[in-house]
């Protein structure tokens, strides 16, 4: 693992020296960007696309790292919404502006560029591609769709910047990428029935835009862990071989 700084954040990075030239990219977003690529399951995606010619980019989720606990940190947001502070836009256009500082670096290769995301990545990632046009695919495991289903934003719940937050209200700047969920049948923390919904509803619009096969996927595994909200060993490396093929890249 490798580490960098620009615009503001701390990235890690799995792949080639930065100075090698543009290459195939993928943003995971799960906790910090260091465990997200070095902590045991997190890390399972991007280690499975280690070996791989690309680069696998992290930078930390608002309220992750060493000075907070990954178990509080939806809190910490709801509480920054409350307050009036969408850390969650703000993130996200911090992370945008580093997309293209490295496209422009001839480090990210333009139209070879895929997001994945775990639980709360998910809906990080599917946020960032929903602004970055490059982004030409998008990858879930058990992704939070909603952020009012959780038990942490009952009180602001039908606020409506909380409602901009939730992923069907930009299922019309994605519905035309290459995307795939993966999910228990049973995961009572993000909801199996609100991501059923959601790929629904990029289905029709893909559909009513004269997409008639389209490219979204939604796969369902009996439920492990948790709340049903844990994701095995084989969906991490199954999803991470399907990014490699969107991207086109070989070993």
């Amino acid at each position: 693992m490798k580490t960098f700084s620009r615009e503001g954040l701390s990235v890690s990075f799995f792949g080639p020296d930065l100075d090698e030239g543009p290459l195939p990219a993928v943003l995971y977003f799960a906790l910090s960007a260091e465990d997200s690529l070095g902590l045991d399951p997190y890390n399972q995606p991007a280690l499975a696309l280690e070996s791989f010619r690309l680069r696998v980019f992290s930078v930390t989720l608002p309220f992750h790292g060493a000075d907070f606990s990954p178990l509080k940190a939806i809190g910490h947001w709801a509480e920054e919404m409350e307050k009036g502070n969408n850390i969650i836009d703000a993130f996200i256009d911090q992370v945008k502006t580093l997309v293209y500082l490295l496209i422009d670096e001839n480090v990210i290769l333009a139209g070879k560029l895929a997001v994945m995301g775990l639980s709360r990545g998910g809906l990080i990632a599917a946020h960032l591609a929903s602004k970055v046009p490059e982004v030409s695919s998008i990858l879930g495991f058990a992704p939070m769709t909603q952020l009012s289903f959780a038990k942490e934003f009952e009180n602001i719940k039908a606020r409506r910047d909380v409602l901009s937050l939730n992923l069907p209200s930009i299922a019309s700047k994605i519905f035309s990428r290459r995307i795939r969920f993966y999910i228990g049948n049973r995961d009572v923390l993000v909801g199996t029935d609100l991501l059923f919904s959601l790929v629904s509803e990029l289905t029709e619009m893909a559909y009513e835009s004269h997409i008639r096969s389209p490219n979204i996927e939604m796969i369902i595994s009996p439920s492990i862990g948790m709340k049903g909200h844990g994701t095995p060993p084989h969906v991490f490396r199954e999803g991470a071989l399907w990014i490699a093929r969107e991207l086109g890249v070989d070993r």
